[in-house]
């Protein structure tokens, strides 16, 4: 019998719905992640509409925590109260038995007036909206925490996770991910809350391209093939975030719908690419630049498309819109369609695939268009270079998958999981790889990474206009061109030894005025 010290008490039965796992007989002495008990009262839970549950984590800092809270009643409880639980998520929902769930912190239960509060759990800051992921597909049981790990070092945030196993009225439901959500919060997106006015009114807002629900609007911009050509059969869709719409009013919505088109309509400009006038005043491009690196590094098919995240602060204090990411379990060659697995494409482009194949949600075309700007294409391949010398180097990579991986095998947490769920050997959609055990899927994770690291090492520079300045063909305007410009100068080389025209104020000769030139295309 598993124990509940939460506010509902003992459960002693095992429920027939809210999606068992295949095998409800497993059971445990002890784990190294914390344990996270739910109790329902055997209620059945929804997508819809949330019902009051209790919840009990449990953390010890010895680093071993017991499901058996009678044997063990002197546990260090992280979390013991009130919860609204409803299931989540569209595509991880009706592709997986093993279900995502929504969770709000509670003061009571709904039916006594409970309203959210904060709560911080397994040391992450307090907020009231919290996810429990269930990696099904993924046999790894990392792929997001690995991206949300590497992001969190460029983009101004990403969301935060602890791997833990979850009891669910008394069933043993596997191992979770207790995530933290792109949200409003001081410790998530920090955003403030829109007024009716003036600058009140421009912020904060966070809205997300996603599929078509209601409430949503439309891009004014129809998705285009890799060539450009519209395909004008499909519409890109935004969804509402926060504020939730029915918080919204009609300004707040008629604002941050017109905001979205003045974005977009700089970005698909002649001008695009003015410093000044062009799209660099409505996004930040730092963040729409990391956006696209976590993207393409992960492949991740629902890249863009799907779960895309924009928020925008006030105009007195940040005008721009700013990329999130989220639902990184289908990247790192999981994927089997729209070519997923490869190591050796660029998502990106993925409408050329994605049309024929009839695909209702498409790309937008911001990110085609902003790789026709020079200065952009040059922040994109300086910026993955400075990846590749921090958090993204190879090795380092290989030992966070490792410490994670240690982590889920080091007290039998994976092999609970997987007894629960019996995946292994068999496909889980939308797999390209079937492993037959835990190392056998982590092994391919990291042969998978470190060959795509080698093709984007290889390649990304092929996607990027030549920037004006760049004389050595490298993509990137810096001290090297410099030099290559001076030997030019002074004789050394012959101007056709070098890639780029090194005449760069363009008057039919090379001579102390172009450098000039360059020395401002260096300060930029």
């Amino acid at each position: 019998m598993v124990c509940l010290i939460a506010l509902a008490g003992c459960v002693i039965a095992v429920s027939a719905i809210n999606y068992p796992p295949e095998n409800t007989a497993v059971t445990f002495l002890r784990t190294n992640l914390p344990i996270v008990f739910i109790n329902t009262g055997a209620t059945e839970i929804s997508r819809t509409e949330r019902i009051t549950a209790t919840m009990l984590i449990i953390n010890n800092p010895t680093g071993l925590n017991y499901p058996d809270t009678i044997a063990y009643p002197n546990q260090h409880v992280d979390y013991r109260g009130y919860i609204g639980l409803r299931y989540r998520g569209t595509t991880s929902f009706e592709n997986s038995p093993k279900k995502p769930y929504s969770i709000h912190t509670l003061t009571a239960p709904y039916d006594r007036g409970g309203k959210k509060r904060k709560a911080s759990l397994l040391g992450m800051p307090a907020e009231n909206k919290w996810a429990l992921l269930a990696a099904y597909s993924d046999k790894s049981l990392m792929r997001d925490m690995l991206a949300f790990q590497l992001a969190r070092n460029y983009l101004p945030y990403a969301p935060d996770g602890r791997h833990c196993e979850l009891i669910l009225d008394g069933t043993y439901y596997g191992v979770y991910i207790l995530s933290e959500l792109n949200t409003k919060g001081e410790s998530r997106l920090d955003l403030p809350d829109p007024g009716e006015s003036g600058d009140a009114l421009t912020g904060g807002y966070y809205i997300g391209v996603d599929r078509q629900s209601d409430p949503h609007f439309r891009s004014a911009y129809r998705p285009r093939y890799a060539d450009g050509t519209p395909y004008e059969r499909r519409s890109i869709f935004f969804v509402y975030n926060w504020p939730d719409f029915e918080d919204l009013s009609t300004a707040q919505q008629t604002y941050i719908q017109s905001a979205v088109k003045t974005m977009e309509d700089a970005i698909n400009a002649p001008d695009f690419a003015d410093p000044d006038t062009g799209y660099a005043r409505y996004i930040n491009v730092n963040s729409f630049v990391d956006y696209m690196l976590s993207t393409e590094f992960s492949h991740n098919v629902d890249g863009y498309r799907l779960s895309t995240g924009l928020f925008k602060r006030r105009d007195s204090d940040d005008p721009q819109f700013h990329a999130t990411i989220w639902d990184q379990n289908l990247g790192f060659g999981n994927a089997n369609y729209y070519e997923g697995y490869r190591t050796d494409t660029w998502i990106f482009r993925n409408n050329d695939l994605m049309i024929p194949n009839g695909e209702i949600y498409l790309i937008p075309f911001w990110w085609q268009r902003l790789l026709q700007d020079p200065a952009f294409g040059q922040r994109l391949l300086q910026r993955w270079r400075q990846y590749r010398r921090e958090a993204y180097q190879t090795g380092h990579i290989m030992a966070v998958v490792d410490s994670i991986a240690g982590v889920l095998t080091a007290d039998g947490a994976v092999q609970r999981n997987f007894d629960a769920w019996k995946l292994y050997n068999r496909h889980a959609w939308p797999n390209h790889y079937v492993a037959p055990d835990f190392q056998a899927e982590v092994t391919y994770l990291k042969k998978w990474i470190t060959d795509r690291l080698g093709f984007i090492d290889n390649h990304l520079p092929d996607l990027l206009p030549m920037p004006h300045g760049d004389l050595n063909g490298d993509h990137i305007v810096d001290i090297g061109d410099l030099n290559s410009l001076i030997n030019i100068l002074l004789a050394r080389v012959a101007p056709t030894s070098v890639k780029g025209n090194p005449d760069l104020d363009h008057d039919g000769k090379t001579d102390i005025n172009d450098i000039n030139v360059l020395l401002n295309l260096l300060l930029q």
